[in-house]
């Protein structure tokens, strides 16, 4: 599938600018893991860049409404699976089976925790976080409140790795894209 029919389809239906900047991460987060496993960037960066494509028009029907919106730009039946799968349990009863889909239903809450912590620190900036500071914002209920802790733990469970790894690697995920991230918000927006 062609990236720029993604970006037009992810920009028709999603306006605000958190929202371009949390796909354009995700995206970048998911191809970083898919080079770590030797797998397809496009396909994982295109999950990523994809999975909310319904969230802001369609908030009551996320995960449900996005199939349908795919489909205008041909998307595969096994992206449209990845995308409705980050959703499970909340919104979507499509359960995450491989390794792709369960790094994207693990990475989509922390990357907004993430970047919540970044933008506290004087840096406001992935480059200086540390996982140990990253901890202490996870713990605190109030901070970032809308990033579902359940959420992220589940996910670090459904990969069979411990809750540092999955931050550590996410931290490092983030820090690597961060400056092509907003050269492309930029861009975008």
């Amino acid at each position: 599938m062609d990236r720029e029919k993604a970006i037009e389809l992810l920009k028709k239906y999603n306006k605000e600018e958190f929202h371009i900047r949390h796909a354009l991460t995700v995206e970048q987060v998911m191809r970083y893991f898919a080079r770590k496993n030797g797998e397809d960037e496009d396909f994982w960066g295109l999950a990523g860049l994809l999975h909310d494509v319904d969230f802001e028009m369609y908030p009551d029907e996320h995960c449900k409404k996005a199939p349908e919106l795919l489909k205008e730009i041909d998307a595969s039946n096994e992206l449209i699976h990845a995308v409705c799968s980050h959703g499970y349990g909340e919104c979507s009863d499509v359960e995450p089976k491989h390794e792709m889909e369960k790094i994207l239903f693990a990475v989509d809450e922390l990357t907004g925790l993430i970047w919540a912590a970044a933008k506290m620190r004087p840096s406001k900036s992935t480059k200086d976080m540390e996982t140990k500071s990253l901890k202490k914002k996870f713990k605190d209920k109030k901070f970032a409140a809308g990033c579902s802790r359940e959420i992220i733990k589940k996910g670090a469970e459904m990969l069979g790795w411990e809750l540092d790894e999955l931050f550590e690697q996410t931290i490092m995920a983030m820090r690597e894209s961060e400056d092509s991230i907003e050269e492309e918000f930029l861009k975008y927006t």
